[in-house]
Order: structure tokens, then C-alpha cells, then sequence
């Protein structure tokens, strides 16, 4: 049964800790561990759309790592549907790999800058064992971000960074995922075209009706998205709510010093910035 149905949570974690063991500092010594999440709960829903933010080392790629099966955790449990993501078998694996995609901080570095964009593309079916029309699921990917089919034949230095993650995000959709996890998508872009971006990943949530978990550092970015946020400091999520709701009435300080950090222009266009 789906986890529509029943108002299951399609990915989640519930009290899931994440622990590293560092160097020894010296031959025979002890090695120390770090403990990168504490007790971390966080779920989202089908067609929901959830940001996390917080600040550099606050414990965001972590998470991130372990929504996609890409890490065990030390303790806690990751589940995706229901499921304990770590007691699938061998099809309820590629079922939640087929579901869960992620499009990456930096598409220069995500795409194989020696294979053509019609190639790169069809890596995931491939990969996934997907049965499908490949140059069918092409085009109707192209076309929901907005490209077209003479971007096939051209290698990724041939293309802007704002078409190369367009092109990233084409490419996490073509297996036909339930959620995509977004991580720091725009930072790497110029600020003209993170707007582009965002809005792009805002249709694909209602057209498709995706979950979108967008990972940033920016509170600014997550409210523009996405209608819930976790906000994390420490390796803990320290306040969860809606955007509007953080950003006029922030109760964690880690959530107030992200408010204080949203840049604004008012002062700098009535021409105060400098008095």
C-alpha cells in the first residue's frame, strides 16, 4: 500500500544519530569520535515540500547523506515509506533508489565533463534498470525544465551554470523519483539565476507532485520553496515551522542569527548604507 494512503511520512528519520571516528592524535592513542547528529527526527511528506538550513557545520550534508542511503546511521532509524531503509531487500533497495534522487551543490562537478548531455541523461535508467522509451522519458524531461533536444549533443563546458543545473535536475528525474533532495542548489549560481532555479524546482513539486527536500544554508531560500522548515545547529534540528512563522518570530537563536544574516537592500536604495 502506498504511503499516500495512509498519511506515512515518504522519507523520514526518527532519533537517528550519526557518529565519525577521528585520527589518533598519537601512535597508540585513543581515537575520539564526532558526533556530527544528535537525536535528529525529521519526515516529509508526499508533494511536500521541506527545507533544512542552518549554518556550515551545523550537520545538513550529514542528514543529507543518510535521506539517500548513502550512510548507515549509528543509532536511529531511516525509513522510506514506512520501511526501515537498512532491512529492504535487494528490490526494496533499487525501488528506493529509483525513488530518491538528489541533485548536487555544483553541476559542474556533478556532470562527467568527457560525455555528451544525451548521455549523462540516460545514465540513471541505465543504472536503475528502468524499462522505459529512453528517448521518449528524454525529451518529456527536457521539456519540464525547459531545455531542448540540441542540448543532447553538447558537452557540459558548453553550457552556462544555471543550464547545467537544469540539466542536473533533468537528469535526477528521469527515473521517475517520488522525492528529490536538493542540496544547496543555487549557491553555486549567480544571483540572477538562483530565482530561475528555485521556481523551476517550485513547478516540478505541483506539476509532479515531487517531494522536495531542500537542503541551504540560506533561511531566505528555503522560504521562498518550501512551506515547512528544520532549522539545524549543532547536529540538532532546534525549531521546526513554517517560514513565514521563523522568520517574524524565531525562538532558537541559531534561527534568529539566520534571520539577522538575510541580507536586505532597504537601507542601501534610500542611500543609508554607508551612514
Amino acid at each position: 500500500m502506498s504511503a499516500e494512503t495512509h498519511g506515512v511520512p515518504i522519507i523520514a528519520a526518527s532519533g537517528v544519530c550519526q557518529e565519525y571516528k577521528l585520527a589518533r592524535r598519537t601512535l597508540l592513542g585513543r581515537r575520539e569520535r564526532l558526533a556530527a547528529l544528535q537525536d535528529v527526527s525529521f519526515h516529509a511528506m508526499p508533494g511536500e515540500a521541506v527545507g533544512v538550513v542552518g549554518e556550515s557545520g551545523s550537520g545538513k550534508s550529514t542528514l543529507t547523506r543518510l535521506l539517500v542511503g548513502q550512510e548507515r546511521p549509528t543509532a536511529g532509524v531511516m525509513e522510506h515509506e514506512g520501511r526501515d531503509l537498512w532491512s529492504l531487500d535487494r528490490d526494496g533497495r533499487q525501488e528506493f533508489r529509483r525513488s530518491v534522487q538528489v541533485v548536487l551543490q555544483n553541476p559542474r562537478s556533478s556532470l562527467d565533463p568527457r560525455m555528451r548531455v544525451g548521455s549523462s541523461l540516460l545514465q540513471p535508467l541505465r543504472a536503475l534498470h528502468v524499462e522505459v522509451d529512453m528517448a521518449a522519458r528524454v525529451r518529456e524531461v527536457l521539456e519540464q525544465v525547459g531545455l531542448g533536444t540540441d542540448v543532447l549533443s553538447k558537452y557540459p563546458h558548453e553550457f552556462s551554470g544555471g543550464q547545467l543545473q537544469r540539466i542536473a535536475i533533468a537528469r535526477a528525474l528521469m527515473p521517475h523519483p517520488k522525492v528529490v533532495i536538493a542540496d544547496e542548489p543555487v549557491s553555486a549560481l549567480d544571483v540572477s539565476i538562483q530565482a530561475q532555479v528555485l521556481n523551476l524546482l517550485k513547478d516540478l513539486v505541483t506539476e509532479l507532485g515531487l517531494t522536495l527536500v531542500l537542503i541551504a544554508h540560506d533561511l531566505s531560500v528555503v522560504a521562498y520553496t518550501t512551506s515547512r522548515v528544520a532549522v539545524m545547529s549543532g547536529g540538532r534540528i532546534v525549531e521546526t515551522g513554517r517560514p513565514a512563522d521563523l522568520f517574524h518570530h524565531p525562538t532558537a537563536e541559531a534561527t534568529q542569527a539566520l534571520v539577522d544574516a538575510v541580507l536586505t537592500v532597504e537601507n542601501g536604495l534610500a542611500g543609508k548604507a554607508l551612514r
